[in-house]
């Protein structure tokens, strides 16, 4: 029972952050139906945060009390950045293509002028090798903290590679991340922000994403419930 989705959320979810050392992710209702087909990865983490209110709500259906975080401008990254200003901290960025990831590190620059980035690169490789030699390059620069946006599993699974070689700093996956916040260190409109409707503003400003709200999301809660109810069943059986 210990390896079946709702009990490695329950293990492995977090409310507020702590800062403490270890890589870190985030779940919403898309990146749900990828966790529960690679769940000897996300064991790896150090913990999770529920990325949406939709899941959130759900969650409250086992039991767990959760807030909704982001690793974005409208929650947690503004309290990383800070933190990293406020400890002398350096952070290293990777993800997204060389354009976005150059008018990102521009925008942040702009904005947190004080915040020391070591480094930052796209999130693409030429293969395994190319992957390998970024990683002993990140592992020799050791940044007291990564934010890595690849998508998922990809981003998990490189905090995780790099984890592994002894880096012991601070990790965060933060998905589209990089190439909203290119556009702006404010990528939602407050209206959009204010009104949890942060899911439709993407939609308008990516329409490439209607498939994963209109069918993968309700694909992804529909099998929640059902692991919710295979959780039930082998606990009180």
């Amino acid at each position: 029972m210990k390896n079946t989705p709702i009990n490695i959320l329950k293990d492995k979810l977090r409310s507020t952050n702590t800062f403490g050392e270890g890589v870190f992710s985030f779940v919403n209702p898309y990146s749900y139906l990828i966790f529960r087909k690679k769940l000897a990865l996300f064991q790896k983490l150090d913990g999770l945060y529920v990325d949406g209110v939709g899941l959130v709500y759900m969650l409250k259906l086992c039991g767990l009390s959760v807030k909704r975080a982001s690793f974005d401008m409208t929650s947690m990254a503004p309290q990383v950045f800070e933190k990293c200003v406020e400890n002398g901290w350096s952070i290293y960025f990777i993800g997204s293509t060389e354009e976005a990831i150059s008018q990102f590190a521009r925008v942040v620059e702009q904005n947190y002028p004080q915040l020391n980035v070591v480094g930052y690169r796209n999130g693409y490789f030429s293969g395994r090798e190319e992957r390998e030699d970024v990683i002993r390059h990140i592992r020799a620069t050791n940044p007291n903290v990564i934010v890595a946006g690849m998508g998922t599993p990809y981003q998990e699974l490189f905090l995780t590679d790099l984890k592994d070689t002894g880096w012991s700093g601070l990790g965060y996956s933060c998905g589209g991340f990089i190439h909203q916040t290119a556009k702006g260190i404010d990528y939602y409109p407050h209206f959009y922000d204010k009104y949890n409707l942060r899911w439709l503003y993407r939609i308008i400003d990516e329409p490439k994403l209607v498939k994963r709200y209109a069918v993968l999301y309700p694909k992804s809660l529909f099998l929640f419930l059902c692991d919710l109810a295979r959780y039930a069943f082998l606990r009180y059986k």
